[in-house]
């Protein structure tokens, strides 16, 4: 009888999770949301760092914006960048945008994307600063969704959601899927429960007065994850951050499995020395690792593989609830049969993370300190 009955209790932690977040979701998105009453000037800084295909339709999409007023000022450290001729013909592809280049390659720290910020920012126009990843698509209301939220003066910073449409390849499906079952639910129950109090480095808009009382990008020049950073220290400056439900694409690329699981080891390290606490916990809503206990404690036999069933069953439903209706990024169902592999790979990157603290970023080798600094090893 106990041996029937363990497995349940084994993946009771995993279904309770997913079903808190699906409940989060619901309340998020249903929620009524405030009519954009003013259109402040913006200036969106973006550090740039080598070019891809897409380069240029990921640029252009920020001069299409339905808005009156903003400025795009692109940041790189050397003329001979591969981005430096795109960006060119993005300028002269739009005349009447206010674009500007800023090629600068001084040193502030070890985080050369936020040198690059450093550099730049005195070239930007308006008291409204957008920081955005290069490798990022938006639709024409961008802007205007973004920045709504700033009519509320308390109202320090504002995030977006990202997903990942249009993957190419299971290695990189293996890791959009990973903002639909994970970053996206996680988000939004952390919002729920405890409010925001960190920002995705997707998209990130903050006043100038508030990135002025944390002491400019110069505070986030020695830590990896900057948008973690640029987040909590706005939120414990006293600014409220807002959540915006309107989703930037993160565009990827083909990518064998051990970049991608280099690129979520990373990341993984990154988190666990920035939020310890939250990020050990999280073990215990691991789905991969508390259906094999239930296969365990069952002896292999018939409750345990019902139980594993169950549980994969439901968080199947979930993410593609999760993907076909509030992310809409055509993951789910489509890549359904990656789902166990990826909680697998999910599980062993969490284990990982505990094992050391150095990380490569940008061809560069770290060490990760507590609190998130880093230092540089070459």
């Amino acid at each position: 009888m106990l041996r029937s009955v363990l497995p349940l209790f084994c993946i009771v932690p995993p279904l309770a999770y997913g079903l808190i977040t699906l409940g989060c979701a619901r309340a998020y998105f249903c929620r009524r949301r405030p009519a954009a009453a003013t259109a402040p000037p913006v200036t969106i800084l973006k550090p740039v760092k080598g070019g891809d295909a897409d380069s240029f339709a990921n640029f252009a999409s920020f001069c299409h914006q339905e808005y009156p007023c903003y400025q795009l000022l692109f940041a790189v450290a050397a003329a001979d960048d591969p981005a430096v001729p795109v960006i060119r013909q993005l300028i002269a592809a739009f005349p009447a945008s206010d674009i500007e280049l800023v090629i600068d390659g001084t040193i502030h720290g070890p985080n050369y994307k936020v040198c690059n910020l450093i550099n730049a920012f005195p070239r930007a126009k308006h008291d409204l600063i957008i920081v955005c990843d290069s490798d990022i698509h938006v639709g024409e209301r961008y802007l205007q969704e973004v920045c709504a939220p700033f009519a509320d003066p308390a109202v320090g910073l504002v995030t977006s959601l990202y997903r990942s449409p249009g993957v190419r390849g299971a290695a990189t499906a293996i890791e959009a899927m990973g903002f639909t079952a994970e970053m996206v639910p996680n988000v939004l129950t952390a919002l729920r429960l405890e409010g925001l109090s960190f920002a995705l480095g997707a998209s990130m808009a903050v006043r100038r007065e508030a990135l002025a009382a944390i002491g400019g990008f110069p505070a986030l020049v020695d830590y990896l994850a900057d948008d973690y950073q640029l987040g909590n220290k706005v939120y414990r400056a006293g600014y409220r951050l807002e959540l915006s439900d309107y989703f930037v694409e993160s565009v990827m690329h083909r990518e064998d499995l051990a970049t991608v699981l280099s690129r979520q080891l990373r990341w993984a390290r990154t988190m666990r020395v920035s939020r310890p606490g939250g990020y050990f916990a999280s073990g215990i809503t691991q789905p991969f690792p508390l259906a094999l206990l239930a296969l365990l404690v069952s002896g292999f036999t018939l409750p345990g593989v019902a139980a594993g069933l169950l549980l994969y069953l439901v968080r199947g439903s979930i993410v593609t609830i999760f993907s076909r209706r509030y992310l809409r990024d055509g993951i789910f169902p489509r890549w359904l049969w990656l789902l166990p592999l990826r909680d697998l790979l999910a599980f062993v990157t969490w284990l990982l993370s505990f094992l050391g603290n150095r990380v490569r970023w940008r061809g560069h080798a770290f060490r990760l300190e507590p609190g998130g600094r880093i230092v540089p090893l070459d």
